[in-house]
């Protein structure tokens, strides 16, 4: 899965491509192609137990 931090070009790859949120995140996922997943954002609260 690629981290991408514009999904413009990733959504245009296959025309099975569609753009999901979960939890704050934006992913594309590909059903005929599963090599195109790829997420945006995210981040923010990543060390938040150390």
């Amino acid at each position: 899965m690629q981290v991408l931090s514009s999904l413009k070009e990733a959504k245009k790859r296959a025309r099975d491509c569609q753009v999901v949120r979960r939890r704050g995140r934006i992913y594309i996922i590909c059903k005929s192609n599963p090599r195109f997943k790829a997420r945006q954002g995210g981040a923010k609260n990543r060390n938040k137990h150390a």
